[in-house]
């Protein structure tokens, strides 16, 4: 016994040793600051920024959306199972147990005649029971490696579904605002279309008395009919927004209440950040990372497969013929001892999964590099973008002011018989899709703000996430 236990320490402190390489964050270069941040940007990465917009309607889609979305319940369900995995993975590092009983009476053949069978019972009965253990002594690391690589793959399936959860408010507000615009775009043509009707009936009745030709009613008509087609174009497209929204919101495809029209929604403030924070803000970087982590520790844990395994193990029971005498003195069993074994000739087996692992983690420092690119791409896109829809939408708003007046001057020359109505139809055809793009900038404008804050992340993931958990 003193030498078993002189073995069991000398392998624990022979644990401590772990082939492989240990995980060192690699440098990535950033640059010091965004090309197209604003000089307003505030310091808004760490709220709940779609409250910003002052819709409580919006604020109350999101939080449903937290609490009832498919996909963030099914990445809390993967977060679980890698969990179990971790669990799992872990448990060789310490005593395994177990037990065993059994009871069996059985009869053996007499044909030969023998003489034994007068001292032996036939048939006979049998009772056992034993309780065991085992022990595999990580003295390189192995079992180790392989739970760093578990814990990490938890912590990545972590990032993945914070990356959900990011994605369902991103997504969510976007959808909510292009429903907005879509719908100010439809009151657009419903009232430019009630314009162009009164102007077909008051041109219908003055044919009648010939006071204008076949070509100026035909001429209003085609405004009109214009106008008609658009609608059920707006129509068809808020439909779909508002099924694609539902099913955001855990809910068969449905209406979606409206809160506040599109001209009444504040706009929000632009995020200020540097570069470098993105390494920590962004989900997707950090489950890059870990997946990183995960394949730097299963270096270790196919290296360590050149080295032996050493083992203990361990029983104790009692064996008797009588159920009554099983526990006493003398039907008592035990054993213990160790084992060890080691590869000789594996015909490349092991360097395969070395080499395996080792392209695995050079495939995981790429990924996680063309992560972070990407994302300094995401933030850049998303603040130019906002840049240039806000100067496109002071041009519309100009455009729209121009054409407006253009009209109202071509329908005073008109009523003063000055010009043929071709020239007000010709201001109306300018003014109409002004009006309509006029509202699709300013849900663009609106959008730009969420990708901006979808693109940098920060800690309103972790408020939106805590939202989501609170209501589980």
């Amino acid at each position: 016994m003193r030498r078993l236990f002189l073995i069991v320490v000398y392998g624990i402190l022979l644990a401590g040793c772990m082939v492989g390489p240990d995980y060192s964050r690699p440098g990535i270069p950033t640059p010091d600051t965004y090309r197209y941040e604003g000089k307003e940007a505030a310091e808004t990465v760490d709220t709940a920024w779609w409250k910003q917009f002052g819709d409580p309607t919006l604020d109350s889609l999101i939080t449903e959306a937290l609490t009832a979305n498919k996909d963030v319940k099914i990445a809390a369900a993967h977060v679980e199972q890698a969990a179990g995995l971790l669990i799992q993975t872990r448990a060789p590092l310490f005593p395994q147990l177990d037990y065993s009983g059994s009871g069996t009476r059985e009869r053996s053949s007499e044909q030969n005649g023998s003489a034994i069978w007068s001292y032996i019972d036939n048939p006979r009965n049998t009772y056992s029971v034993f309780a065991g253990a085992s022990w595999e002594i990580d003295l390189w690391g192995r079992v180790r490696r392989a739970s760093e690589a578990a814990r990490a793959n938890l912590l990545a399936t972590e990032e993945a579904r914070r990356g959900t959860v990011l994605s369902l408010v991103s997504l969510v507000a976007t959808n909510y605002l292009q429903l907005c615009g879509l719908d100010e775009q439809l009151a657009i043509a419903r009232k430019n279309l009630k314009s162009y009707g009164d102007s077909v009936h008051l041109f219908e009745l003055q044919f009648q008395y010939g006071q204008v030709s076949q070509m100026t009613v035909e001429q209003a008509r085609t405004r009109y009919e214009t106008a008609a087609a658009t609608i059920p174009q707006l129509e068809n497209q808020i439909a779909s927004t508002e099924n694609a929204l539902s099913i955001l919101l855990g809910r068969n495809p449905g209406p979606i209440p409206r809160g506040r029209l599109l001209s009444e929604l504040t706009l929000p403030s632009v995020p200020a950040g540097l570069p470098s924070q993105l390494l920590e803000r962004r989900p997707d970087i950090r489950q890059a990372e870990q997946n990183l982590i995960a394949a730097n520790a299963q270096i270790g844990a196919a290296r360590a497969l050149y080295f032996p395994t050493l083992s203990l193990t361990g029983g104790y029971g009692h064996e008797s013929s009588e159920l009554s005498d099983l526990f006493k003195g003398p039907n008592r069993t035990w054993s213990y001892g160790g084992s060890i074994s080691g590869p000789i000739f594996t015909a490349g087996a092991i360097y395969g999964q070395v080499k395996q692992a080792e392209a695995a983690q050079e495939a995981a420092l790429l990924s996680y590099q063309s992560s972070i690119q990407s994302a300094f791409s995401d933030v850049e896109n998303a603040l130019v973008a906002r840049t240039k829809i806000a100067e496109q939408l002071q041009a519309q708003k100009r455009l729209v002011d121009a054409a407006r007046e253009y009209t109202r001057l071509a329908q005073l020359q008109y009523d003063g018989g000055y010009v043929p109505y071709s020239t007000v139809l010709q201001a109306q055809e300018q003014l109409f899709p002004a009006e309509l793009n006029y509202a699709q900038y300013r849900a663009s404008l609106l959008t730009s703000l969420v990708n901006i804050y979808k693109a940098m992340g920060g800690g309103w993931v972790t408020l939106a996430d805590e939202m989501s958990a609170a209501r589980k």
